[in-house]
């Protein structure tokens, strides 16, 4: 989305004697650039934090004006606004702006808070002539999403105003949630039943004062409706939204979008959904249906949408074709690799979500929506009941992995595409970022432990190995740390590591791949050279061990096999493509994806092809093998699971 600022009443017509002007700082820090927008109770400015000269970082300035000349009002007020700050600025999620500073001058309040580059969804309606459903869908859910945060935090919270002007859609496409109501508390005079909100998209019961969770349900609703009818019920009788079908203004709407609207904006609270995430659980239902081929008796082939039938007669059809169990679509392409715990299957997307699907259907959990691409895979900790990955907005993450709730997070300064390794011996997990740096954080919680420059950028997967952390970079150099982050060796190749090096404990060698073409076999102790290989191109695919043999692709479009010890080649495959998918070793079988959109499985003694299956994409991430299924991404935006059987 374009860069959409607009500075209003900076000078102009608009402009007002207790508007500040622009170039004005404050507080010796935030120097103002104009006006993003206002009401009664004041401005929100644009500005610069002068603490980054050498960036220019832009945030959002609320001022909130205090015009009582009561000292001891003027007082309460303010403790009451800096409590409700304090609220704001603990609350964790991708759709609430963060709130950096909270200070008083000059009687005005002002909150610093997280500038948002983009668009509310009211101008929205206004600069365009249709949005599209399964956009309005995917708003709806994250939506659902965020209310529910808050009706779930320690306090309750009740947004009590949701409506289009209230959510803007970010550069990436991302709601988020602008106006709190924090103003409410400025209003001295306020009594339990005093009607806040927004007439039009208010709860019945909003206007007796009587406000609750339900309420937002029902502005929720209303919203929704005036998406998508593009019909304002500022304009029309209070609650008359049937009188206004939402068909007869837009007929592209599906019957189970229009239900869940209809039955949100119930004008008795007991019929409406009784939380945002029993409403949420309905929009998912209509936007994620998972694909699932089942091959019955004779070949013939069912569609269904769930069901516990697993045979799959070796995953062939009558034809020798393989059928996937279950295929699920994500809205970008699929680049890592995914992770499983018990019921549940976890995958990143460059759509900016993790999702956590049923691994026996494929059928949709929940989703974590970051603000960047997702290209580190996710990696569970049982311990801690978690799921941690990394996104390219620059954010380590750790969900809940039951419900996808955020437990917490740490950001770095630049993407993060390494994915992450977790050492349950001292319940920690490390992780490189684009900043140079492989960190190290408590897993349960966090806490910053320590960070190492590797020099550029760390997209390698470090692996730990006998009380060692080796990790590569960019900058082509292999390392070795102690899990106290001191060095204890580096090993210097002629291009960068992206590969992720495998140690095998046994042997203490340790295999990894460079951009210079070479595969090299280091003492791990030490990170003295054993050996290296040749081959036609960089290595960016991940090697493994099985046996005597060590395997891995190579842009030069083969997978080889090569003795352990030794270096001879025993055999390769040919793909004619780059194999950037690391191979894994089951039973006898290597399963590999090529960039030719096919996914492989080769016999592990011989190099001879058992089968392959083509998608619609090229194949760069690592499968996984897991209750005789195999699951792999796909370039093509979705996610694969074929039976084991099949190999």
């Amino acid at each position: 989305m374009p860069e959409t600022t607009q500075f209003a009443g900076m000078g102009g017509e608009d402009s007002t004697d207790s508007s500040l002007q622009a170039n004005t700082v404050l507080q010796r820090r935030y120097k103002v650039l104009g006006v993003l927008g206002g009401g009664g109770m004041g401005t929100v400015y644009q500005a610069r934090d002068l603490n980054f000269p050498d960036v220019r970082k832009l945030v959002a300035v609320k001022e909130m004006l205090n015009p009582t000349t009561d000292p001891t009002l003027h007082a309460s007020t303010l403790k009451t606004f800096q409590r409700e700050a304090n609220i704001l600025a603990t609350l964790n999620h991708s759709a609430i702006p963060k709130i950096f500073d909270f200070f008083d001058q000059n009687d005005r309040v002002y909150l610093v808070m997280e500038y948002i580059n983009g668009r509310d969804l009211e101008t929205l309606l206004a600069q365009t002539k249709e949005l599209p459903i399964d956009k309005i869908i995917e708003w709806s859910i994250d939506l659902c999403d965020v209310v529910e945060f808050l009706h779930t935090q320690p306090k309750p919270i009740v947004f009590r105003d949701m409506k289009p002007s209230n959510i803007m859609v970010d550069q990436f496409g991302k709601i988020r949630l602008i106006d709190f109501g924090i103003a409410k508390i400025f209003d001295g005079g306020t009594k339990k039943h005093t009607m806040i909100g927004t007439e039009g998209y208010c709860a019945p019961e909003q206007y007796k004062g009587d406000v609750t969770v339900l309420s937002d349900v029902y502005s929720l609703g209303a919203t929704l409706h005036h998406i998508l009818t593009r019909k304002d019920p500022r304009l029309e009788p209070p609650f008359s939204f049937a009188e206004r079908p939402i068909h007869d203004f837009n007929p592209a709407a599906p019957d189970t979008l229009v239900q869940v609207v209809e039955k949100a904006l119930s004008f008795e609270p007991q019929n409406r959904f009784q939380s945002c995430l029993e409403m949420k659980t309905e929009l998912e239902k209509l936007r994620y249906k998972p694909q699932i081929n089942i091959v019955a008796n004779g070949g013939t082939k069912s569609t269904q949408q769930g069901g516990s039938e697993t045979s799959f007669f070796a995953g062939l059809d009558s034809h020798g074709t393989i059928e996937p169990r279950w295929k699920f679509k994500a809205e970008d392409e699929i680049r890592c690799t995914p992770a499983a715990n018990k019921e549940l299957v976890f995958i990143g997307s460059y759509d900016t979500n993790v999702y956590g699907l049923n691994l026996e259907t494929g059928a949709f959990a929940w989703k974590y929506a970051t603000h960047g691409g997702i290209a580190s895979s996710p990696v569970v900790d049982q311990s801690n009941r978690l799921v941690m990955f990394g996104s390219e907005d620059k954010t380590f993450y750790a969900l809940d992995y039951r419900n996808g709730k955020i437990s917490w997070s740490y950001t770095t300064q630049d993407k993060i595409r390494s994915t992450a390794r977790i050492a349950n011996e001292v319940d920690a997990v490390f992780f490189g970022s684009d900043d140079g740096h492989l960190y190290a954080l408590g897993a349960p919680n966090g806490r910053f432990l320590w960070k190492f420059q590797l020099g550029e950028a760390v997209r390698s997967r470090p692996v730990i190995a006998n009380d060692l952390v080796i990790v590569g970079s960019e900058s082509g150099e292999l390392f070795s740390l102690g899990l106290d982050g001191k060095r204890k060796w580096s090993y210097r190749t002629k291009r960068a590591v992206t590969s992720s090096p495998f140690v095998d404990t046994t042997e203490g060698i340790c295999y990894v791949g460079s951009m210079d073409g070479f595969l090299y076999a280091l003492d791990a102790g030490n990170g003295f050279s054993s050996w290296r290989y040749r081959t036609n191109g960089p290595i960016i695919s991940s090697p493994t061990v099985e046996g005597d043999l060590v395997f891995f692709g190579s842009t030069d479009g083969n997978l080889y096999a090569l003795n352990a010890q030794t270096s001879k080649e025993k055999w390769k495959f040919a793909t004619e493509k780059p194999i950037i998918s690391s191979p894994i070793a089951y039973q006898g079988a290597i399963y590999f994806g090529g960039t030719n959109d096919h996914f492989y499985c080769v016999d592990i003694a011989t190099g001879k092809e058992r089968w392959k299956f083509k998608t619609n994409g090229p194949i760069t991430s690592t499968a996984l093998i897991v209750n005789d299924t195999i699951l792999f991404g796909s370039l093509d935006k979705t996610l694969y699971a074929l039976p084991l059987a099949a190999g």
